[in-house]
């Protein structure tokens, strides 16, 4: 966190699930949800980068947080992860489905199998994800859980539908249960981050012309990093946001 980021007491000491938080935007969610005293628990399939994370905030004085290997689409191995964090931490009051592919693809080359994939790693775990802490937010009387789409679809950008189609298909998930969970005070909300400068992105696809792309299409032109996302996600999570549901949150400079 930098000096002047808002702070929230209403997070301090509570239970936070972010699945894909080893790199990116996820590790920035990590962070910023241990810098408000939150208890943080995350689940990656990347040891290595998972466990220099874990360290490195414990280097700078506070708690570790837990670290769950789970591939989000074995359900089972996500259950079972999602189990174990919440005995290692308690009951969940946020859930951050942030795990997600976004692998190039051609329309030409997708086979039943590579479909369904894309839809395991981008769509279908975070039903499940919800499915296994609600019970629990509901007995606690409340919760907030946060969706990641994409503004790719939106944007109609081509070379990859079988993600765009899974991630239109989040925002129609999230308004679906911030219907049937809101009658237990549950909160559900997405969150639609613009192109974000990690460090896959910078190596995979920014170039000279890629770059003038984005300023052409931002109104606000400077470039967006994970912070950015963390912030508005910490707002989601913490009580005062507490009327916020059933919406898509769009940080993208002003692109779409």
């Amino acid at each position: 966190m930098q000096p002047n980021d808002a702070t929230y007491p209403s997070l301090r000491g509570r239970a936070v699930l972010i699945t894909g938080g080893a790199g990116g935007i996820g590790a920035s969610l990590v962070e910023h949800f241990c810098a408000q005293g939150a208890r943080v628990a995350f689940l990656d399939i990347a040891d290595g980068p998972a466990e220099a994370l874990a360290s490195r905030i414990e280097g700078a004085g506070r708690p570790r947080p837990h670290y769950g290997h789970a591939d989000v689409t074995d359900i089972g191995q996500l259950r079972d992860a999602i189990r174990a964090a919440a005995t290692a931490l308690g009951p969940f009051h946020v859930l951050v489905n942030n795990a997600a592919h976004d692998e190039r693809h051609r329309w030409q080359d997708v086979t039943p199998e590579y479909w369904d994939q894309r839809i395991a790693i981008n769509l279908r775990h975070q039903f499940f994800a919800i499915q296994a802490v609600a019970p629990a937010m509901i007995e606690a009387g409340g919760g907030s859980i946060v969706n990641f789409g994409s503004t790719s679809w939106r944007l109609g950008n081509g070379g990859m539908p079988a993600y765009t189609a899974s991630k239109a298909g989040v925002e129609a998930l999230t308004r679906s249960f911030a219907r049937d969970l809101g009658e237990h005070r549950i909160r559900v909300n997405t969150v639609l981050p613009g192109w974000i400068m990690t460090e896959r992105q910078l190596s995979l696809w920014m170039t000279e012309a890629s770059e003038q792309v984005r300023r052409d299409g931002q109104c606000l032109k400077d470039r967006l990093y994970p912070p950015d996302i963390a912030r508005l996600v910490l707002w989601l999570a913490a009580d005062d946001s507490r009327m916020a549901t059933n919406q898509t949150w769009c940080v993208d400079g002003g692109w779409i």
